[in-house]
């Protein structure tokens, strides 16, 4: 858009045009967001869960209808990081079968929870029963109160 024929020639409009002029021209890449992130985003966007805390331990839930184990990945990144994802994939068309309606969700899926601190990440489990997936990690047990220090006094 040019200012100018708005009857706007001021300076400050004349430089917001050079700047609106110059952002079209540098590499787009730079400030728009990469095709990864973007499908991560999307993944973790159409992927709900359910989060529960227990006495000893966190469970996450997610419905992961007719995935085997083999799609479902749960890790641990950087040391507090549960990452839950995997891929559902399209079903193989058949000879003469043609699809009349596709609702059914396939890709990639994703979620990513910050685990707190008491979380512990040697003791994760994962069971996918009838499409639901149950991750439970177990608590650290409470650090033991730190009894106070006596120290002996000694007479000079």
């Amino acid at each position: 858009m040019d200012f100018r024929i708005m009857g706007m020639d001021s300076p400050l409009f004349s430089t917001l045009q050079h700047m609106m002029d110059t952002s079209e021209d540098t590499d787009k890449s730079y400030n728009a967001p990469t095709q990864t992130f973007v499908r991560d985003a999307k993944a973790m966007a159409a992927t709900p869960a359910d989060v529960k805390e227990y006495p000893n331990s966190y469970v996450f839930v997610i419905d992961m209808p007719g995935l085997k184990s083999g799609d479902i990945k749960v890790q641990v990144e950087d040391d507090n990081v549960l990452t839950i994802s995997g891929e559902r994939k399209r079903d193989e068309e058949r000879e003469g079968a043609k699809y009349v309606r596709m609702e059914r969700r396939v890709g990639k899926f994703m979620r990513k929870f910050v685990l707190p601190e008491n979380a512990n990440t040697d003791s994760i489990s994962a069971v996918c029963q009838d499409g639901v997936l149950t991750v439970t990690v177990e608590k650290l047990p409470p650090p033991e109160p730190k009894k106070p220090k006596t120290i002996e006094v000694k007479i000079a």
